[in-house]
């Protein structure tokens, strides 16, 4: 089996330009491709996860990734996905951005000795002459057709920026760039890029007359359509600093039943014949595939150490309710109403919840905990000092749960 069959059987592609051409460059190691990155914050986050997990397949396999982190894009926005605009950030955000993606990319991506390439799109774009813009490039795309696109549909009802409505531009030019001075000759995306990927092609074709394809990756959906990443504290990020390696491995350990095979199908390295009998499992067995999904993903991340601990923190937690690495909240004086807390604040100050009225229905139907013992008063209160030193146990349901402590 090629790389591009297991692709296909891992359930990762979406779109392609041109099936046979793409399987002929991967399969032989002839692609040299490019995916892009824009800096809109300072790490990585799991909808970033698909696109490494690709690069570093396609590298195995003897391709040459190129990783376009958007410094001139991240000065545009991207609209796709979006019902409002981006906001602006400075040049010193987007370096500093930039500089952060590096070193967590590494951990996917083998830069030695030219295996692959990491460029700045700010190099180019950010020296353009406007007049020259609209002469050499402007003149290659239709307005008509360029508003079909889904990524400006979503935009138009709220009102679509002239400065978003050049994304689709400068995404196209960058390929057009990195095929002139790289050779690249492939660009991979998540499915919401291909109306921009495939004006990359043809901005190619009608500027070189040569040929270039274009594939998109399915989207990390879960079981009702949503994206995954996503916790009610915000996105679960790369960064050990952000989302720690404990939090990590808890929100692939969490999937949902429906959602852990596929995952592990698409996200983990493991032989596709040892998935494949776990397409039988069920009840308690699923069990065991989220903590082999957890695992493997966590090692990706974080290395082998840190997932043996994330994966012992987890047992020691739901067999005796307490582990030393489990994530923390901590507040302060400020959190405080004369020196006490109530259940309702610290559920939501935890993240556990999103709001009081949903913290008040999570006592109610007795699904709260603090240090094992159940909490049914809806207005029971918490002394500060019993939150200093290590705190406490915070749990709702069965697999959420923060240790609380007043700094």
């Amino acid at each position: 089996m090629g790389i591009y069959e297991e692709l296909v059987a891992r359930g990762l592609i979406a779109q392609v330009t041109d099936e046979d051409r793409i399987r002929d460059l991967i399969n032989n190691g002839k692609a040299t491709f490019y995916i892009g990155f824009d800096p809109t914050a300072d790490s990585l986050h799991v909808g970033h996860f698909m696109a490494l997990c690709l690069m570093k397949r396609l590298q195995e396999a003897g391709n040459k990734p190129i990783a376009l982190i958007g410094g001139g894009t991240a000065m545009i926005g991207d609209p796709s996905g979006r019902t409002d605009m981006r906001q602006m950030m400075t040049p010193e955000t987007i370096q500093h951005n930039c500089d952060c993606f590096k070193k967590q990319m590494s951990r996917f991506i083998d830069f030695s000795d030219g295996k692959a390439l990491m460029v700045n799109n700010a190099d180019w774009l950010m020296g353009l002459n406007y007049i020259e813009v609209l002469r050499e490039v402007g003149a290659h795309f239709s307005v008509n057709r360029m508003l079909t696109a889904e990524c400006y549909k979503q935009r138009m009802e709220k009102g679509l920026s002239f400065l978003e409505f050049n994304y689709m531009i400068m995404q196209a030019y960058d390929f057009y760039e990195l095929y002139q001075k790289y050779g690249c000759n492939l660009e991979f995306g998540g499915d919401d890029q291909w109306s921009n990927m495939l004006a990359g092609t043809e901005l190619i074709r009608r500027k070189l007359g040569k040929d270039a394809s274009a594939m998109t990756i399915t989207l990390l959906l879960n079981s009702e359509g949503k994206k995954m990443g996503k916790t009610q504290s915000g996105a679960v990020w790369l960064d050990p600093n952000k989302t720690s390696p404990f939090e990590f491995y808890q929100y692939w350990r969490n999937v949902a039943d429906a959602d852990v095979l596929k995952c592990i199908r698409m996200l983990t390295f493991l032989p596709l014949e040892e998935i494949d009998k776990m397409d039988s499992w069920e009840g308690a067995q699923l069990n065991t595939a989220k903590e082999i999904l957890a695992f493997e993903l966590t090692k990706l991340v974080h290395g082998e150490e840190e997932a043996q601990k994330a994966q012992e923190a987890a047992k020691a937690l739901f067999s005796t309710g307490a582990a030393a690495d489990m994530p923390k909240t901590e507040l302060t004086e400020e959190d405080l109403t004369d020196g006490n807390i109530d259940i309702l604040t610290m559920l939501v100050k935890s993240g556990l919840t999103a709001s009081k009225s949903e913290a008040r229905r999570a006592v109610q139907q007795g699904g709260v905990s603090v240090d094992g013992e159940k909490v049914t008063d809806v207005f029971q209160t918490f002394a500060g000092e019993a939150l200093s030193g290590d705190g406490v146990v915070l749990k709702k349901g069965k697999k959420n749960f923060r240790k609380v402590l007043v700094k």
